[in-house]
């Protein structure tokens, strides 16, 4: 039987296991003159099924599996996500580190310019840039067929989006050209672009390294997948209240967990741990980017 020929039932003609079903069935009856056999479900009463989980192979009843068919922008991450774990050889190192200081820099910033306010991905992404320039390693790509690492000149800044459609990544071509300014408003207009499924193609592909911010989830830490063919992608979790010592004392400091996920092939642990220690050091100590400079 052909799925494509089966018209679904669910929300936006989504096929479910009822359609299959009676397609399957429908295809029996036309050639054996039997009609479809009716659909399984359990025994147990309803009241029963409320209080005590059903036995293994037994469905609840009207309990319907939900077929998706792996088409379009869900199709293309899966082929992305599956072709990264295939080739990559990759590793994940991560850090915690104190961002207190990290938000009283956006908080001054933004006090000072609030006509012009700077979010805290546009920081990151501008110690990104910072920890790039510093171990150009990791703004890289391996070419399998010429048995190669190209480095980019430019750093073409993808940033991992959520989207109805899925989680796309679009990029921000020679990001390091751009003002931390500039930034934080093409970072706004790119991903309420990419939500709204407004941005080209040629706007998703093409990156040289990933920025992850997972922590809008809710989560504190992540094995973050690279996006293929780049070398390297830095997740962020979320931003929290936890004992901190400071100067030999017990306090309560805003505290984040950076990870990095690496191309072993690229570069060593030294390279990829001397990026995730920059990152870490400009989180906890802003002034260190303008030295960086």
């Amino acid at each position: 039987m052909d799925l494509a020929s089966v018209r679904g039932s669910g929300p936006g003609g989504v096929i479910r296991r009822a359609d299959v079903e009676a397609a399957a069935g429908a295809v029996a009856a036309a050639t054996t003159g039997v009609g479809a056999p009716p659909t399984a479900v359990s025994e147990l009463p309803a009241t029963s099924a409320e209080h005590h989980p059903a036995p293994a192979g037994v469905a609840l009843p009207g309990a319907q599996d939900l077929v998706i068919p792996l088409t379009g922008i869900r199709r293309a991450i899966a082929d992305k996500l599956s072709r990264s774990r295939r080739e990559i050889p990759e590793v994940t190192i991560w850090v915690d580190a104190d961002a207190t200081a990290l938000l009283q820099t956006r908080a001054a910033i933004n006090a000072a310019r609030p006509d012009q306010p700077v979010s805290i991905l546009a920081l990151l992404a501008r110690i990104c840039l910072s920890g790039l320039r510093r171990y150009p390693q990791l703004n890289a790509r391996v070419d399998t067929e010429g048995q190669r690492i190209v480095q980019s000149a430019g750093v073409h800044l993808g940033i991992a989006a959520q989207t109805d459609r899925g989680l796309v990544v679009p990029v921000l071509r020679d990001a390091e050209r751009l003002t931390t300014t500039e930034l934080a408003a093409e970072l706004a207009a790119t991903t309420a672009a990419a939500r709204a499924g407004d941005l080209p193609p040629a706007r998703l592909t093409g990156g040289t390294f990933t920025l992850n911010n997972y922590g809008v989830f809710g989560v504190d830490g992540s094995t973050p997948i690279i996006n293929h063919p780049e070398a390297a992608l830095l997740g962020v979790g979320r931003i929290v209240d936890k004992p901190w010592v400071v100067d030999g004392q017990l306090a309560v400091r805003k505290v984040t967990q950076l990870s990095l996920t690496f191309d072993h092939r690229v570069c060593d642990g030294g390279v990829a741990g001397g990026f995730l220690r920059h990152v870490a050091d400009c989180v906890e100590q802003p002034g260190l980017l303008i030295a960086a400079v």
